[in-house]
């Protein structure tokens, strides 16, 4: 199975993450888009940042409908800092029979060559990237390994949800119906 691996905080996922992995599958031959949720850092620790398990929570209640669309705790259990070439690594030896890509937003790309082992990502499983904004012309953009996503580029930021939230005003349409209900029984970013 080809498997397209989607990493973030989703603090909480919003519909512009949804689109992008719709597009994904869409424009691409992958089978399933696995969101990987991204722990906390012990580092960094943030008042904005909902505990990993509550993140997993919302990604669940937001793909519950589209079976191409998997969530993933696999860096909850992996050494911190969790880098990503640790993760694709052990996905790989995890899932022999599987392939997977890297989803990036195209903001990212310029500072991708920063990343640890940027080169065995890009050579050993490759990059789909979205457009985000502005962003930097890389020479990254004509690599072998790098697939360009034709997205809705939607300003919808997860800072923005979560100040809507504790300022009392509506998320509604931002975020999935099932998403708000949770947030709102659990009183999130309050």
């Amino acid at each position: 199975m080809k498997i397209g691996l989607f990493f973030g905080s989703f603090n909480p996922i919003h519909h512009g993450h949804l689109i992008i992995a719709q597009a994904v599958l869409n424009q691409t031959d992958v089978d399933q888009i696995w969101f990987v949720v991204s722990p906390q850092n012990p580092q960094k620790h943030s008042k904005t940042l909902l505990h990993e398990f509550d993140r997993l929570d919302l990604v669940d209640r937001a793909i519950a409908d589209n079976y191409h669309f998997k969530s993933s705790d696999i860096e909850f259990h992996l050494s911190k800092p969790s880098y990503t070439i640790h993760t694709l690594t052990h996905l790989s030896e995890k899932f022999p029979n599987d392939s997977f890509r890297l989803i990036l937003g195209g903001d990212n790309l310029e500072q991708f060559k920063s990343w640890k082992n940027y080169d065995k990502i890009l050579d050993y499983f490759g990059l789909y990237v979205y457009p985000r904004g502005e962003q930097k012309q890389s020479d990254l953009w004509q690599h072998p390994q790098v697939t360009r996503i034709e997205a809705p580029l939607l300003q919808i930021s997860a800072t923005y949800i979560r100040q809507c939230i504790q300022q009392g005003q509506s998320i509604k349409y931002l975020v999935p119906d099932t998403v708000e209900e949770l947030i709102q029984s659990k009183k999130f970013y309050i």
